[in-house]
């Protein structure tokens, strides 16, 4: 052993060793290769390094060191014991002179040490002569396990075209051994298979490219790596580990075409959209590399799309626009394609893009007629004669011109009964005359029809627009109810008009009002136009009687402004009205009404009150009846109405019954108690008197109807079922007061009906009653 090793061992035990070696003095010299002396200055221990070399193969004890003390004599009054891990079965001491021997066969990688501790006694005293020490006893590891690829088998995935060096992936084996002693665990990796494409670091383990590979000539290598412990020295131990290395696709390759030329032909039947033909062009590149985009390039390209089908890759070859055979039999077109996702890496060596050529003939076939026009407009003034020119349409067969078509009108069968169509020459005429306010446009539509090949036939829209004739005269929109009050004044606003006219005018309608000539000399009203399509209805005079006249009749004049303007002449109806008390329509009509019979409104009420009047008595009287009067069959009746019967059996007899009493079922609010009925012509007379200073919707109408439900709901007679109740109510009272006598002891008994006799014959028999009762008071 040479001094540099025994220099490291000694060091090595003065880092295990920190507390009870710091104070101790070393020196290292030579003893057998094998051992090392460590003394202290004055009194302690010296001892010979202690290793061991794990694995051996013991048939005896084998020695590993000594322990001794300054103190030994060598007369044997010494006695050395050793305790701590594996003392007295792995280690044993001779207690007479200090040496340790090892009993068993280690193994460095289950326990690379062990720590014991010494001591040395006097036999005679059994007192220490030297404190206790630690040492440690390290096991010296040998070359006996082979390396290892944990990991293994590899795959790796590096791009095609990758240049020399371009690191591929790693690969790491393992060595039980100790790598801090010798080269046992010092791996040394080698490449066995993948020459001349791939290199391996050998110190690292890490795969290299060793030259550019092409993907599309071998996408994948299978390499083998090596891997020798003791830096591939002689007896080492190695092992191998596969490695399986794909090239990943760049985009390297351009598209080609694989014809230079296609021939393709479509039909001039065929409508736009129709698949002319596919092209393909090949990419020797995957995935989204060898995706690609296809154009048409020229003067063709209104005519003809073509479209990239993803799927497949492939060129579809579209028809854009109807081709004519007569136009047009020959198209050549120039189709391109285009690498989708281009790699500017590669740009330098070539255009990633290819060209073909395309010749697309076009297909006789027989074609149906074609329209000079998709849609024709035509107009016609309303009120033309029948027989009156509207247009003409024209067609033609594109395949032969000196065929003959027809025409026709489809469907719609009022159409064909205001227009009819020459089959010959397309010339639409009118069956009957038109009227814009009915309809101002028509739509019709006429087909053509090959007369060599009926069913060869086109169809066109033609719209007929029915021009407007100012025929119709301008009226008002709504029939006026228009009123003067008596205190109204001269040059008061009373109505304001306006006009509407069927007619459809181009500038607009525009109406002027005015007075009818019969109507100028009238000193009542006047009319102011607007300028608007508006005027205003005047006073010309202040203060009206409706005892002298209740209404006017005023004429009113109306002028458009067509072409040849018409004129109307429309009455407006003024009622005249009292306005001291309220001003409406109704209340003025309903004045003028009375005025029309011939009566004053005071008679006319008294006349309505007394009809109602002998309509409630006669309602009253048949109520109490009703009331009064019983059924013979009242109690047979009840009991069909109060009685359920449940039937539990399909079967049976009288026995399977059972009959329950429905009063028992009445809750508290269905039981009301009966109250007493009010007399009813009392109650009756003295509603009248109330009504006739309220209206119907006053509380006391209120109270009237709310008592007649309640004595409805309240009857024990009425039946359980809906029914529907009369009752007659005056309402409000007559502005003449009451005819009636009933009361009048109470209330009219100074009352004068002595204006009965001025009414006439028909009044002579009720003014002797009234009279001659008065006269009897």
């Amino acid at each position: 052993m040479n001094c540099s090793t025994l220099l490291s061992l000694m060091l090595m035990l003065i880092q295990l060793w920190p507390c009870s070696l710091s104070m101790w003095n070393h020196s290292a010299q030579n003893t057998d290769q094998s051992f090392t002396e460590v003394r202290r200055v004055k009194r302690g221990w010296v001892w010979e390094p202690l290793f061991i070399t794990e694995e051996q193969t013991l048939t005896v004890p084998v020695y590993v060191g000594q322990l001794k003390s300054d103190l030994d004599k060598q007369d044997g009054n010494l006695e050395y014991i050793l305790t701590g891990e594996g003392a007295g079965s792995i280690f044993i001491i001779d207690e007479n002179n200090g040496k340790i021997y090892v009993t068993q066969k280690l193994d460095r990688e289950e326990k690379p040490f062990y720590t014991l501790r010494a001591q040395a006694i006097n036999r005679s005293t059994q007192l220490p002569v030297e404190p206790e020490s630690e040492f440690i006893i390290k096991v010296r590891d040998v070359n006996d396990h082979e390396p290892q690829f944990l990991d293994g088998p590899y795959e790796a995935t590096v791009p095609e075209m990758s240049p020399e060096g371009t690191s591929v992936t790693q690969v790491t084996a393992v060595d039980g051994d100790d790598p801090s002693y010798g080269n046992n665990a010092r791996l040394l990796y080698s490449l066995i298979q993948g020459q001349p494409y791939f290199s391996v670091e050998p110190k690292t383990g890490v795969i290299r490219m060793a030259s550019q590979m092409d993907r599309e000539t071998k996408d994948q290598y299978l390499v083998i790596i090596q891997a020798k412990d003791m830096v591939g020295q002689a007896g080492a131990f190695s092992a191998t580990a596969t490695v399986t290395i794909n090239l990943s696709d760049i985009n390297d390759n351009p598209p080609k075409f694989q014809q230079r030329l296609y021939y393709m032909n479509v039909s001039e039947e065929a409508p736009v959209g129709t698949t002319v033909g596919k092209v393909f062009a090949e990419d020797s590149d995957i995935g989204e590399n060898a995706a690609m985009n296809y154009f048409i390039e020229g003067d063709n390209s209104d005519v003809f799309d073509i479209i990239t089908n993803n799927d497949t890759q492939e060129g579809i070859i579209l028809l854009k626009q109807r081709v004519d055979y007569e136009s047009k039999r020959r198209y050549s077109i120039l189709a391109k394609v285009v690498n989708r996702y281009i790699d500017d890496h590669f740009l330098k060596e070539e255009p990633f893009e290819d060209k073909t050529t395309v010749k697309i003939n076009v297909q006789n076939a027989d074609e149906p007629p074609v329209f000079t026009l998709e849609n024709y407009v035509m107009e016609i003034p309303e009120g033309a004669v029948s027989g009156s020119l509207v247009g003409t349409v024209t067609a033609r067969d594109p395949d032969n011109d000196d065929c003959p078509v027809r025409y026709s009108i489809v469907h719609r069968m009022h159409l064909k009964r205001l227009f009819s169509i020459n089959e010959h020459n397309g010339t639409i005429i009118t069956t009957k005359p038109l009227d814009r306010e009915i309809a101002s446009w028509h739509n019709i539509t006429v087909k053509a029809t090959e007369t060599r090949n009926p069913e060869k036939n086109s169809e066109a829209n033609v719209y007929i627009q029915v021009l407007d004739v100012n025929d119709h005269a301008p009226e008002f929109p709504k029939y006026y109810e228009t009123f003067v009050c008596e205190n109204a004044v001269s040059g008061q606003l009373i109505q304001t008009i306006s006009a509407v006219d069927q007619d459809d005018s181009v500038e607009g309608n525009r109406f002027y009002f005015s007075l009818a000539q019969e109507a100028t000399n009238n000193s009542y009203f006047t009319v102011k136009d607007n300028q608007d399509n508006t005027a205003g209805i005047f006073t010309t005079k202040s203060g009206f009687r409706r005892q002298e006249q209740f209404s006017f009749y005023l004429p009113i004049l109306i002028q458009d402004n067509g072409t040849p303007p018409l004129t109307s002449t429309n009455t407006l109806t003024i009622i005249v009205c009292d306005c001291d008390t309220k001003v409406s329509i109704f209340y003025c009509r309903y004045g003028a009404f009375m005025y029309s019979l011939g009566l004053s409104t005071e008679a006319l009420v008294a006349v309505l009150a007394c009809i109602l009047i002998l309509l409630v008595f006669f309602l009253a009287i048949v109520a109490i009846r009703q009331q009064r009067k019983k059924s013979p069959f009242l109690e047979k009746i009840e009991e069909f109405r109060e009685n359920i019967v449940r039937y539990d059996d399909e079967g049976g007899g009288e026995e399977d019954t059972e009959a329950f009493d429905i009063s028992a079922l009445r809750t508290r609010t269905v039981m009301r108690t009966h109250k007493p009925r009010k007399k009813v012509t009392t109650e009756i007379h003295s509603l009248y008197r109330q009504s006739l200073q309220v209206g119907p919707d006053s509380a006391v109408f209120r109270q009237f109807i709310s008592e007649k439900l309640e004595e409805a709901n309240t009857d024990p007679s009425a039946p359980p079922y809906d029914s529907l109740q009369t009752y007659a109510f005056e309402g409000t009272g007559s502005l003449a007061g009451s005819l009636s006598s009933l009361g009048s002891n109470m209330s009219d008994a100074d009352q004068s009906y002595d204006y009965l006799t001025d009414w006439g014959p028909h009044f002579k028999q009720l003014a002797g009653m009234y009279t001659s009762h008065r006269s009897v008071d």
